[in-house]
């Protein structure tokens, strides 16, 4: 071997176990970042002797990949609701909570109670009138908080979308960004990484399969089968709405679902094939969900108004008058109980800050001329309404007031129950695929004894040069 193959082999050493050095104390340096997949330096034997580097690999197990970003999208759907579903159980509160809908219907018993034991009292009398406010207000408020939450999730809807097409953006200009990298000689795989982070955003929103479509580039469809992007991406849109009334569906036209270049994704549903992930949970929160609740916070309010406009609760009142609670003023109509919950109202007849007179609650609605001020007879009445079981509640089977509101207060804690055991499966089955993913990420023991046997490499290459140096020196002392 001549010296000059000896220093060009010895060089071409030196300068791979630079690079392999470079590579590795590059895995080290970000064995804790999110998204990093870690690096590997190929080589081959050079033309004319020495070494030469092929290529930089990035490592990645894209099966496990693929699966945890369906994970992914999994624990974004049960999420959306087992949040939304906690904060109206906060607001609707527990069935013991003397705030909640149950609380007030028991404190308004009590009052009747009170009042049936002194009739003559007009300040047990009022009491009755405070309390049945104090129930209408706290439906009103659970109608609010229902409100609330949907139009909450309707904004969530455009949150998603714009992380959506905002996100496919960034995957077409990394594509094309590693593309220009990878044909001028330059190692992409950074650009890779981030990549990657874009892509399990967009799989939290809904689930994807990713497509390679070689030269590092790739593709993504939904499971549904809707391309996100393969060359362009995809644009989607959706309209929010600012204020959600009960009475107002998607089916119905009124509220808006999400199109796809312009085109509607689902007539039916407003999202299709966009199934999974935080996108979908918002739309059957906000669509399906929480208009259930709505339903039956409006069947109770109906269950309300129809036990105390009955002629044989009050023989004041004849059929078509309106009872002691009311729609807005106006008796129950069966076939308007939608929204109900936000237009119940106490009769402005014992109402005083109406300008009401709360002896009509011991004499009746419609009393022509007052009674007998120790008659107790229509609060007891009054207090035989509420406890009766048998006065059938709209939608529902034969209860008192208190055990309808507590149905209705057990059903939603009982949603939430079930979205939070969702989400607990599917947390641990996401953390267990991290943890898969993880373990085939940087193991830095391995790095460290890969940078041993590179400094020896480097040692020896070094020596090379050095003894071929001094041999040098010894023919020039010739």
């Amino acid at each position: 071997m001549s010296l000059s193959s000896a220093i060009n082999n010895a060089a071409s050493g030196l300068a791979s176990s630079a690079r392999l050095a470079q590579s590795t104390s590059n895995n080290l340096a970000n064995a804790q970042t999110e998204g990093y997949g870690r690096r590997e330096v190929t080589l081959l034997s050079g033309q004319l002797g020495g070494v030469r580097i092929d290529d930089i690999v990035r490592i990645t197990d894209k099966g496990l990949i693929a699966d945890r970003r369906l994970a992914d999208a999994d624990v974004g759907q049960q999420q959306a609701g087992a949040i939304v579903l906690s904060r109206l159980e906060q607001s609707f509160g527990p069935v013991g909570d003397p705030n909640g809908v149950a609380g007030r219907l028991a404190a308004l018993e009590q009052s009747l109670i009170s009042a049936g034991s002194e009739p003559a009292s007009d300040v047990r009398l009022r009491s009755v009138a405070n309390r049945l406010a104090d129930v209408t207000q706290a439906i009103r408020n659970d109608a609010d908080a229902l409100k609330l939450q949907r139009e909450t999730a309707d904004v969530a809807i455009g949150r998603d979308v714009d992380t959506l097409n905002r996100s496919l953006q960034q995957v077409a200009d990394l594509n094309a960004d590693i593309s220009r990298m990878r044909n001028s000689g330059q190692d992409p795989s950074p650009l890779m990484d981030a990549r990657q982070l874009v892509i399990d955003k967009v799989a939290s929103i809904t689930p994807v399969r990713l497509i390679d479509r070689g030269s590092d580039q790739v593709a993504l469809y939904t499971t549904g089968g809707a391309a996100l992007i393969d060359g362009k991406p995809a644009t989607f849109a959706f309209s929010p709405t600012t204020t959600i009334m009960p009475a107002m569906t998607f089916a119905g036209g009124v509220l808006s679902g999400v199109t796809m270049n312009g085109q509607p994704l689902d007539p039916t549903d407003g999202f299709g094939r966009l199934k999974g992930g935080s996108l979908e949970a918002s739309f059957v929160l906000r669509d399906q969900t929480l208009p259930e609740v709505q339903a039956g916070l409006d069947n109770l309010a109906a269950d309300l108004v129809r036990r105390f406009e009955d002629p044989a609760v009050d023989p004041t009142l004849a059929p078509g008058d309106a009872g002691l609670l009311t729609d807005g003023g106006a008796p129950l109509d069966p076939l308007d109980i939608t929204g109900l919950s936000f237009r119940l109202e106490i009769n402005a007849a014992v109402d005083p800050t109406q300008g009401g007179d709360v002896t009509r609650l011991r004499d009746g609605i419609n009393a022509a001329v007052a009674g007998p001020i120790g008659d107790a007879a229509q609060l007891d009445r009054w207090l035989g309404a509420m406890r009766s079981t048998s006065a059938v509640a709209v939608g529902g089977a034969s209860r008192t007031l208190a055990g309808h509101a507590a149905d209705l207060i057990s059903d939603v804690g009982e949603r939430r129950l079930y979205a939070e055991e969702n989400l607990s499966f599917g947390m641990a089955r996401q953390d267990a695929l991290k943890t898969a993913e993880l373990a085939t990420g940087v193991d830095s023991d391995q790095e460290l004894q890969n940078l041993l046997r590179i400094e020896q490499a480097y040692a020896a290459n070094a020596r090379v040069l050095q003894t071929i140096d001094t041999m040098m020196q010894r023919l020039m002392e010739l």
